[in-house]
């Protein structure tokens, strides 16, 4: 389960998308995240499903890979169905108990399953296909224009961009840790909820010691390098806009008109 998380891993291949330049990869998330929140019906998800399959199919990414990012998110994906379902009114179209299900809500819950499972593929495209070091240059310099009124831009990039990257390493760890303590006879798999969670806090504790660990052992570094902040940094690679990447905000443009516009037109199905 662990190792199924995507969400700040690297995949390493040659494709358009890896090719880009990280600013538009960036800004086309955030757009493409606003644009989830702007749709109010299923035409506008089916909208959205198409371009983020074409995006994956140009990625050249794996889809089995990707896909197994949403392993993890599966009880988050069921509580809020089941909630939305329970807790929505509307017409009635089957009662269980003091529950009741209704139209509304189920619309509802679907609605919310599939806006967090394209929420989390649009997330994971972007590390997939962008190293940590030009996901942290790409945030800087969008964050960049804000300098003027004391916004730390690198410094957040580089928490971001740091954040992100160890996402997979403290998965590693923790995984390392919970084969550990299974090979000292520990059991993360039977009992009710309540057991289950406490059969964890003796993962927390080493892991917690491993996460200052990596942070120190970091800092370090850093420091040893002469790591001095955004100041006076200069890089091996600058960015620049090329013609592809202008031709993917043309039609990354477009592709927020044709939402807002469906948004007119097409009445809500909620």
């Amino acid at each position: 389960m662990l190792r199924d998380i995507t969400l700040g891993q690297y995949y390493p291949v040659q494709s358009p998308i890896h090719r880009l330049d990280p600013r538009v990869k960036i800004t086309a998330t955030l757009l493409f995240i606003v644009e989830l929140f702007i749709v109010n019906n299923f035409i506008g998800f089916a909208i959205c499903a198409g371009v983020l399959a074409a995006c994956v199919i140009v990625s050249r990414v794996p889809l089995g890979f990707i896909m197994r990012g949403l392993k993890p998110i599966i009880l988050i994906l069921l509580f809020t169905f089941l909630l939305n379902i329970f807790m929505v009114d509307g017409r009635v179209i089957w009662t269980i108990g003091p529950l009741k299900v209704t139209m509304e809500g189920v619309i509802t819950a679907v609605f919310m399953a599939i806006r967090l499972i394209l929420l989390i593929i649009g997330s994971s495209l972007l590390t997939l296909t962008t190293t940590p070091i030009r996901l942290t240059d790409g945030i800087e310099r969008l964050l960049s224009p804000f300098e003027r009124i004391g916004l730390p831009a690198h410094d957040i990039a580089m928490m971001m961009s740091i954040a992100l990257r160890f996402i997979p390493t403290l998965l590693d760890e923790t995984d390392k840790i919970m084969k550990a303590q299974q090979a000292r006879g520990a059991d993360f798999e039977s009992g009710n909820i309540v057991r289950r969670a406490k059969s964890l806090v003796p993962i927390l504790i080493p892991l917690f010691v491993s996460a200052f660990r990596i942070a120190q052992d970091l800092a370090m570094a850093m420091e040893s390098r002469c790591y001095r902040g955004g100041k006076g940094r200069t890089r091996l690679h600058e960015m620049r806009f090329h013609k592809a990447d202008v031709i993917s905000m043309i039609l990354l443009l477009a592709f927020l008109a044709v939402v807002i516009v469906e948004r007119i037109l097409v009445p809500s199905d909620i």
